[in-house]
């Protein structure tokens, strides 16, 4: 790139010499005096025109070779400079690409981590309610106990009457408590049979409920949530005219 520039003002420098002396020959031909032949001026000018011609030639020919290799320096790099953008945008795809996949990746494993944390909540749910579902169970002979003292003693004295609500009051509590974690008793007199919440231990025959109502509650059924504790087990009432055993049980009557 120096050497371009040299040989630019070399070439600068003689076209200004030659501009000089095309404007001294200009001015020697004007003071020519007047007098003279036309063959001595001819002469004259010829002589100092012919150099000055070829070397303004040069200086041209000079010109275009210094702008000629202008043109193929610049072509050089325009050629690099798109090699290098070639280069820039393949690593930009490849970039681009990497990107998706870690975004893929990312996105499948955070639903993996969604359905586990889903599972393992309702695994420890489900584990809670079971051993909740188990601890009540263990406490329902207890209430069953306090129900049948309450219906079958009949204080007489005030010291009778006193321990009987003493037992009593513990009993509400422990109702209360119950309660307060979700679990109730069904009443199944009157209703239906339902096998999902009854289980018949007694069949009677009679005209005063109609066939598959549930006469006596023996043993009552009680219900966490959606959940059944434990099943009633109860009298279910059979048609009077079957004259079917009073203890016998539903299915005993249909295999009969």
């Amino acid at each position: 790139m120096v050497d371009e520039e040299k040989k630019l003002g070399n070439t600068q420098e003689s076209i200004t010499d030659t501009v000089e002396l095309s404007q001294d020959m200009e001015n020697e031909a004007t003071s020519v005096e007047v007098g003279s032949t036309e063959a001595e001026v001819s002469a004259t000018e010829e002589s100092d025109v012919e150099p000055v011609a070829a070397e303004t030639e040069l200086v041209v020919e000079e010109a275009e070779s210094i702008e000629a290799d202008d043109d193929a320096a610049e072509a050089d790099g325009g050629a690099n400079y798109r090699k290098m953008v070639g280069e820039l945008v393949k690593q930009l795809e490849s970039v681009k690409l990497q990107l998706d996949e870690r975004s893929t990746q990312y996105m499948r494993i955070a639903a993996d981590f969604d359905n586990f944390r889903k599972r393992t909540q309702k695994e420890k749910e489900d584990l809670e309610q079971q051993v909740k579902c188990n601890t009540v169970i263990e406490l329902l002979p207890v209430v069953d106990n306090f129900e049948r003292a309450r219906s079958q003693i009949k204080p007489q004295t005030d010291s009778e009457m006193n321990i009987h609500k003493s037992y009593q009051g513990v009993y509400k509590d422990l109702v209360e408590r119950l309660k307060r974690i979700g679990v109730a008793p069904m009443r199944s007199e009157g209703k239906e049979f339902d096998p999902n919440l009854h289980e018949a231990v007694m069949r009677e025959a009679t005209a005063e409920f109609p066939e598959g109502t549930v006469m006596t509650e023996l043993v009552r059924d009680y219900m966490l949530g959606e959940r059944v504790l434990r099943h009633a087990m109860v009298k279910v009432a059979a048609p009077s005219e079957s004259g079917g055993d009073s203890d016998e049980t539903p299915q005993e009557a249909s295999e009969g």
